[in-house]
């Protein structure tokens, strides 16, 4: 089935739709119309839904006279938007059928239901040249968004039945119970007979099978039980097959293999293929029927006739298609044709031109490889081809089909369902072919029967070029066509039949052993699998106990002959032979050796004391589970996978003899069908995560993606700088995510943090300012801004922020902004858009001003802009550009400096934002029969659900959005459980999170939930996470929702919530409570509390808590102390004293019953990022300031080396050197106050100490494993140390430590609070102290030190001739005085310690109730996603 073409790259991955039909009326239904979600979020987006999605069809089908209806789903941004229908094949050569303002037109109507955001074109009495493709379009000024819809009108419906009118020959079965219920009396509605068919009760493995008499196009299939009894089929699958053998089974959307059947005996229950299949025998397999019953069955096929052109290659042949002249150069051309293949190569299309022009479509490794290139100069022989590959396992001898379609560099590339778009390699826009296109192979130019590359063997069908049919031509023998070889027109050849192994723990085949060959043993077969281990083959000798075993070992293959229990010889060949192909296998013995041989690689051998003779059978895929070791062992799984063509001693094994029970035995086995299937098509591993596959399931490799989850899909970022602050972090370079699980990869950004306002910075190209002169409008200056992120991530990023802004520094002499006489621009900017801004220096957007004007502070008030008076001196019209919706500036054009003494220097600063307006989006629900809703959601594969709520209420709705019957809720069910349930065409689904407190205290709690194709999970709060995962086969994948979303309530308007939600994401995408709570009735926006819309009550990542009349900070996760977290708590240190905080006991404390779980020997904590920030005051060096050490011989240390700078030591791996930075040369050791932050994710150390920040890269990534103390100063103990570092520790630190953090972790306060604890060891003498105060009287004295010399110098100068004795007696007068103040001010600063101190043993006390629960709390190492969440916890009034 052909799929929607696309016009452009940008659109180069349109969602696929979903046909749908309902009596006679049909309907496109699009589950996920991502194409028009977002305007900025289009191309990224449409790129990965496309591999998603690509699984559905893209075809609306109705019949001439009917009504056809396309029904078009879109995103809120476009409820004003004017929507169209456009018919044509490429979108900028289509033409507008009808728009919303028309509302009626011809035999059109359109209609927008905004509240459903769908809007709907029907078209009454469709007649056949209707038929094309439309695209269902929104009208915008700057892009277009749309998405193409391929609508097919035919003369006749293809629904007719095709059993009824079979003769008795064409039913066949597997056994049938008695003559009376024989396969033949299987047609529907007939009672004649047994009413049916039936198999005999000891048939294992029943099947029906039909022969059509023809290939037949089927199109429905409908089933009954056997008349008059309890016989029922619950459930079949469905195979299909061209000749009887080589079945394949018939897959639904989301590859649902089995078929929901009947209920009771006389029912009927019909399917609509949702995809037709072009075949002769359909065999029906029953899976699950009537427990009170057995099997009985009756159907019907629904179909028409198909026509078709066959050729068959034989791997030697070809059709060449001749041009009537030299060359052809085509600008559009069309290839189709459907093809079944006997091997994974073989080339079925190739095409070349003497300027370097190709187009080759081949199969590579079972899968389909299409070349395309439109260049000018010839490619060099040597050089490589980019190919644009789909599909894989084609070479399964079924027919597959393929579609080229291109325009200019724009091409559509489809097999079966899959669609690519792409833009051809090239400068070129025609293709140009010389002589002649070869189908089937590429013969040497002059040598009929030779080739270039392996050529194709098997068979082709309706294979069109432009239009042009080249079977037809070829078997009329038409001149244009030339026949290289035997090429014949009808599909033969044989039918290799292959069991497919289901079991990986219980299958297997045995056969008795054929009579030996004069050379002795000999065996061989193909296989094919995903797995890396199984057994192959497992046979006992005639020489007991001597056995040979043939396994694949971690994808490797292995050859053992065990000639005792104990002694074993062995062979191994061949790389990843689980690689999904086929690969054949040889095991022959001659003489006195056996050789392994792997497909055409070199052979293996073992050498043997004696000529080996087969036992008595022969067992493939495994071994019966009762068989004793003496006839089977089997070291390893048992075999997942295909296998064909296996002979023994030179004897071919006949699959149907074992099948019908005529030879040897089986288990857990599927005759004559392969069941292999790639699961890693379509890939569902997200954001560029790899996908790996065993025979059952599928994996996903996030390495590397900035992802994590079974299918890559949470980003391990936050969303923004304010949500690095709130658990914790410094200023520093970090990688922010916006959208979350959204199609937006992450970005680089630098977090301010030093400021009241945490402001994001997005740094561009160009840092240093521009000199212009010489420019005009006619050639004017132009700079492009190429910034660390891409349009849609800055896009999403200004969006998601409370305000953003851009400096604009511009200085002009003799340069203008616009002309004084019209107003024209003669200098501008672009926006984001591209749309150019004529407003500078953060006027209002529209109006042609600086900020001067503004402000009324221009130097000419006769002009709006200081440049604009034209003076010949330098003038300056700088200012801040603050309209988020034109931010950040793309280009600046500068056109009036070519005039004598003209010129103008300017300069564009960073882009800075700060907020986060998510966040703290609230609503308050105070009805249960109140709610909010939102557009249908988007998630057809995966929905991620995060949010906040706090509620005194015992249960409530959060979330709900329904289908036709799929559903997905999540609520609270009881006032200690969070569920979340869902429904994708399975069966409800309900994973619970029970909490040991109650969920309903007024305080803040944190629920994500999940649902993939791999799993689903729900966490609340820091419980565990559950878990559920999906079941790998005959699982519904899509989640098919119609209806809107409620949120805070049901549909029903039953059992809602009440209470507070806040910063509610689907999907990685801000939902906006605020704003529609303003809007609906019983909801408010916001939440009550102080603590509701602020997080800057308390700092230092203080937790605020409501109280009756106010709120208290929690600094119980915080360095600081005081009402508001702020006052710092700091500590004198003495000669060898030392503070030592162990990680070990305290994460066996504070481990709680939900945690108990686990396994206690996981006692020490691994660090994935360090988080490190103190201030100290010194005058001591060397100085050690800090040691963290791991039980694994791992430490980090920060020092001060002996000229007093700043060292920080890495030791991650020990047998490698540390890593060591240095980033102040300057000395520290100044008797002045430092603070000191350090950062580390993965490679990367930011390192800020004051306010000077720096980068750094570790020469690994390697955790910190097992972390097992901190020590601030003096360390003791054996512990290996660099030798620098071993000084350091040695002298420890003299002076004052401030705010020492360490993650979650504050020392120096655990030290002051928690005395006498066993995580705490302080040896020598510490006191409390400022840091701040002691800073400025070192400062001070320093200065005093330095300054005294100069004023006695001055003094000396001053005094010529004095008295002596005056002088003495004027030193002792100084002298005593001086001792005088010195007293005065100890006793002063002694009662100020004394009372300082008073104060604080009073402030802890008054604490201590907050803080109960520190000791067991302190050592928790939470992720960073927790310790947010845990920060911002707070009671709900």
């Amino acid at each position: 089935m052909p799929k929607c073409p696309n016009a452009l790259a940008k659109d180069r991955a349109a969602k696929p739709l979903h046909p749908t039909s309902t009596g006679r009326h049909f309907a496109l239904q699009p589950d996920c119309w991502h194409s028009l979600v977002s305007p900025a979020y289009l191309e990224s987006f449409l790129s990965k839904a496309s591999s998603r999605r690509s699984s559905h069809g893209t075809e609306v089908r109705a019949t001439a006279g009917d009504t056809a209806v396309i029904s078009c789903q879109y995103h809120s941004f476009y409820y004003d938007y004017i929507k169209y229908l456009c018919k044509g094949y490429y979108w900028y050569h289509c033409t507008v059928l009808i728009r919303t303002k028309d509302r009626t037109k011809d035999n059109l109507q359109i209609t927008d239901d905004r509240g459903r955001l769908t809007f709907t074109i029907t078209m009454t009495n469709v007649r056949i040249e209707d038929s094309g493709w439309y695209w269902c379009a929104i009208d915008r000024v700057s892009k277009h968004v749309k998405v193409a819809v391929l609508l097919t009108v035919t003369a006749d419906s293809c629904d007719g039945p095709l059993l009824s009118t079979l003769p008795l020959a064409s039913f066949e079965s597997s056994s049938h119970a008695f003559d009376s219920q024989a396969p033949h009396f299987a047609k529907l509605n007939r009672r004649d007979g047994g009413g049916g068919w039936s198999p005999k009760l000891t048939d294992r493995y029943p099947w029906l099978q039909v022969d059509l008499r023809d290939r037949m196009e089927v199109t429905g299939v409908a089933t009954q039980g056997r008349h008059g009894s309890s016989d029922w089929v619950r459930g079949y699958m469905l195979l299909y097959s061209d000749t009887g053998r080589v079945w394949k089974q018939y897959r639904q959307d989301d590859n649902v293999g089995r078929f929901v059947g009947n209920v009771d005996a006389d029912g009927v229950v019909q399917h609509k293929l949702p995809h037709p299949i072009r075949t002769r025998f359909l065999r029906l397999v029953p899976l699950e029927w009537n427990s009170g019953g057995g099997v009985g069955l009756r159907a019907e096929v629904y179909g028409c006739t198909y026509k078709s052109f066959v050729a068959d290659f034989d791997g030697r042949s070809s059709l060449l298609y001749r041009f009537n002249q030299k060359s052809m150069s085509t600008a559009k051309d069309v290839i189709s044709l459907r093809f079944k293949s006997r091997q994974a190569e073989g080339v079925l299309l190739h095409g070349e031109g003497q300027r370097g022009d190709y187009i080759t479509l081949e199969l590579h490794r079972g899968k389909l490889a299409l070349h395309l290139n439109l260049d000018d100069t010839r490619v060099r022989s040597g050089g490589a081809r980019e190919a644009v590959t789909l599909g894989s396992l084609l070479d399964d001898q079924h027919w597959h089909s393929v579609l080229i379609e291109r325009f200019n560099r724009q091409v559509n590339f489809t097999l079966d369902r899959h669609t690519q778009h792409f833009r051809t390699r090239g400068d070129g826009d025609t293709l140009e072919v010389d002589y002649e296109l070869s189908f089937g192979g590429i013969p040497l130019p002059g040598k009929p029967g030779t080739f270039l590359r392996r050529n194709f063997h098997g068979c082709m069908e309706n294979l069109y070029y432009n239009g042009v049919n080249i079977i037809d031509l070829a078997k009329r023998r038409k001149p244009q066509i030339y026949s290289v070889g035997n090429v014949t027109f009808s599909c033969s050849g044989p039918q290799l039949v292959a069991a497919t192994f289901l079991s990986p723990s219980a299958s297997f085949l045995s056969v008795p052993a054929p009579p030996p060959t004069p050379e002795g043993l000999a065996a061989r077969l193909q296989f094919r699998t995903w797995n890396a281990d199984g057994l192959l083959l497992s046979a006992r000798l005639a020489q007991r106990p001597q056995r040979i075993i043939l396994q694949i070992s971690s994808g490797r293959l292995h050859l053992t002959h065990q000639t005792t229990a104990t002694k074993t010889s062995e062979v191994s060949t061949g790389q990843r032979v689980n690689d999904g192909l086929w690969h054949s296998v040889s095991l022959s013995t001659r003489g006195m050796q056996i050789t392994m041989t792997l497909d055409n690689e070199p052979s293996s051998t073992i050498q043997l004391q004696d000529q080996l003779q087969s036992g008595d059978f022969f067992y493939f895929g495994g071994c019966p589970q009762s068989q004793g070791d003496d006839e089977c062992s089997n070291p390893t799984v048992a075999f997942q996978g295909c296998m064909r063509l296996i002979l023994i001693n030179n004897q071919p094994i006949d699959l149907i003899l074992i099948q019908t029970g005529r030879l040897g035995a089986h288990h857990q086995v599927q005759f004559d069908i392969c069941g292999i299937r790639d699961r890693c098509l379509p890939n569902f591993c997200e954001h560029g995560g790899r996908c790996s596959q065993s025979w059952s399931s599928f994996q996903c490799d996030c390495t590397g993606t900035g992802y994590s989850g079974a299918t890559c899909h949470n980003s391990i970022y936050e969303a923004s700088c304010e949500a690095y602050r709130l658990i914790g972090s410094s200023s520093g370079y970090f990688s922010i995510d916006p959208d979350g699980s959204g199609p937006l990869g992450p970005m680089q950004v630098y977090c301010n943090m030093t400021e009241q306002k945490v402001w994001t910075v997005v740094l561009h190209n160009t840092t240093t300012a521009v000199k212009v002169q010489g420019s005009s409008l006619e050639r004017p200056h132009v700079m492009q801004f190429n910034y660390s992120a891409s349009p849609d991530q800055l896009h999403a990023l200004v969006a998601s922020s409370d305000q953003c802004q851009q400096e604009v520094v511009y200085q002009c002499r003799k340069s203008r902004l616009f002309n004084t006489w019209d107003g024209t621009p003669l200098s501008y900017w672009l926006d984001r858009s591209g749309e150019k801004r004529t407003y500078w220096g953060g006027h209002q957007p529209g109006v042609q001003q600086c900020s001067c004007s503004l402000e009324e502070n221009c130097m000419d008030m006769n002009y709006f802009c200081n440049c604009d008076a034209d003076k010949d001196t330098w003038v300056n019209d700088s200012g801040i550009l603050s309209y988020k919706d034109h931010l950040p500036v793309r280009e600046v054009i500068i056109g009036d400096t070519h005039r004598p003494r003209s010129e103008a220097v300017y300069n564009v600063g960073p882009l800075r934002c700060h907020g986060d307006r998510s966040l703290w989006n609230a609503a308050s629900f105070y009805q249960e029969s109140s709610y909010l809703h939102f557009p249908t959601l988007q998630a057809t594969l995966s929905v991620d659900i995060s949010f906040y709520f706090k509620t005194g209420a015992p249960s409530g709705v959060f979330l709900e959005n329904l289908g036709l019957k799929d559903f997905i809720r999540v609520e609270l069910s009881s006032p200690s459980t969070v569920t979340f349930s869902f429904d994708v065409g399975d069966g409800p689904v309900t994973l619970a999170a029970k909490s040991p407190v109650p969920l309903n205290d007024r305080q803040w709690h944190w629920v994500a939930a999940e649902r993939s194709v791999k799993e689903a999970s729900l966490q609340v709060d820091q419980l565990p996470t559950r878990l559920l995962e999906t079941p790998a086969d005959d699982t519904h994948l899509h989640l098919k929702l119609s209806g809107q979303l409620f949120v805070g309530g049901s549909a029903s308007r039953q059992r809602g919530f009440l209470g507070c939600m806040r910063a509610l994401r689907v999907n990685g995408a801000h939902l906006d409570l605020d704003e529609r709570a303003k809007l609906t009735p019983g909801v408010s926006p916001g939440c009550p509390g102080h603590c509701s819309h602020s997080a800057s009550l308390c700092h230092n990542r203080g937790r605020c808590i409501e109280q009756s009349g106010g709120y208290v900070c929690d600094c119980t996760h915080s360095a600081y102390t005081g009402p508001s977290c702020k006052d710092e708590v700091s500590v004198s240190f003495e000669s060898g004293s030392s503070v030592s905080y162990a990680f070990r006991d305290s994460f066996l404390v504070m481990r709680d019953s939900s945690a108990s779980q686990a396994s206690s020997s996981s006692s020490v904590s691994t660090e994935t990022r360090e988080n490190v920030a103190f201030s100290f005051v010194t005058t001591q060096t060397p100085a050690m300031l800090l040691t963290i050490s791991t039980t694994s011989q791992q430490y980090v240390a920060i020092i001060l080396a002996n000229n007093g700078s700043l060292q920080i030591w890495y030791q991650l791996h020990e047998e490698s050197r540390p890593d060591v930075f240095s980033p102040t040369p300057s000395s520290l050791a100044d008797g002045r106050l430092h603070r000191v932050r350090i950062h580390r994710e993965a490679k990367d150390v930011y390192v800020q100490v004051d306010q000077h920040s720096k980068k750094y890269t570790l020469s690994s990534d390697t955790e910190l494993n097992s972390v097992r103390s901190l020590t601030l100063g003096k360390v003791t103990g054996a512990q290996a140390l660099d030798e620098k570092v071993a000084v350091a520790g040695s002298r420890g630190f003299v002076g004052c430590f401030s705010s020492v953090q360490y993650n979650h972790v504050a020392p120096l306060k655990a030290a002051l609070l928690n005395r006498g604890s066993s995580l705490v060891t302080v040896r020598g003498n510490l006191l409390e102290a400022s840091c701040e105060a002691l800073a400025v009287s070192t400062s001070n004295s320093f200065t005093d030190h330095v300054e005294e010399p100069d004023r006695a110098n001055e003094q000396d100068g001053g005094v010529t001739r004095h008295d002596s004795a005056v002088i003495g007696g004027v030193v002792t007068a100084v002298v005593f005085s001086s001792l005088c103040v010195l007293a005065v001010m100890s006793r002063v600063l002694y009662q100020h310690r004394q009372a300082q101190r008073a104060a604080s043993l009073q402030e802890k006390e008054t604490q201590r109730r907050l803080e109960a629960a520190y000791q067991a709390e302190l050592h928790l190492h939470n992720s960073p996603a927790l310790h947010m969440r845990d920060s911002l916890r707070e009671y709900y009034i």
